[in-house]
């Protein structure tokens, strides 16, 4: 699978080529365009995270209850894919690590790629973001979205980041989420809300645009129903 990101990073897609007999899975409506031959159905997927179960669970964390699967009889088959948000896309290779992934940002990714439900912590409740990640496992590419540009953090000892603005990050790094300051109320008030705390070595990908934020910023002024 040959995988070139166009129009970075405000507007990504990305032009997916497939080999003879190659799968793609996606989350269902990302598929803008692709080759007349290409065979596309919607799944459940079976085997680990897949199934009904998998597909429940998925839907609880912000994903779609179905995939697509988009494969190619011949090589050569393009699928062009795109994000729900006007953002960016990264492509990042799993070679039988572990990636955590924030909800709603899983674009794609090769067959052999799986992908289960985690569960954030209850005290994201109070940050207005959602309480499920991603756990990415197996090998393959996998495809992320941003809103607004990506980019990578090197942690080596401790780093923090606004829960609204992770993209992604390596199972190598220990987390907590916490006060971003040094009192509950004075994080509300500030409006930082909550963060997350990393510890130890790895790649964190964050977003340049928090989601819940501009929502609630449009949300605000929208008139009544």
């Amino acid at each position: 699978m040959n995988v070139e990101l166009l129009h970075q990073p405000d507007s990504a897609i990305a032009r997916v080529t497939l080999k003879a007999g190659e799968e793609l899975v996606a989350e269902a409506g990302c598929m803008i365009a692709m080759s007349g031959f290409i065979n596309a159905s919607t799944t459940l997927r079976q085997g680990k995270g897949g199934g009904i179960l998998g597909g429940l669970k998925r839907l609880v964390g912000g994903e779609s209850l179905f995939l697509s699967v988009f494969r190619s009889p011949t090589a050569g088959g393009e699928v062009f894919l795109a994000p729900k948000l006007m953002g960016d896309i990264l492509q990042y290779q799993m070679t039988g690590n572990g990636l955590v992934v924030q909800s709603t940002s899983y674009l794609a990714s090769e067959s052999d790629v799986d992908i289960e439900l985690g569960f954030q912590g209850f005290k994201s409740l109070f940050s207005g973001e959602s309480l499920f990640w991603l756990n990415i496992s197996g090998f393959g590419s996998v495809l992320l979205t941003s809103f607004g540009g990506i980019y990578e953090v090197d942690v080596d000892g401790e780093y923090i980041v606004d829960t609204g603005h992770i993209v992604a990050f390596e199972k190598s790094l220990n987390f907590k989420i916490t006060k971003s300051g040094s009192s509950w109320v004075g994080a509300f008030l500030g409006g930082e809300g909550l963060v997350c705390h990393f510890q130890g070595q790895g790649k964190v990908f964050c977003q340049t645009h928090n989601p819940g934020a501009f929502g609630s910023l449009v949300g605000s002024q929208l008139p009544p129903r």
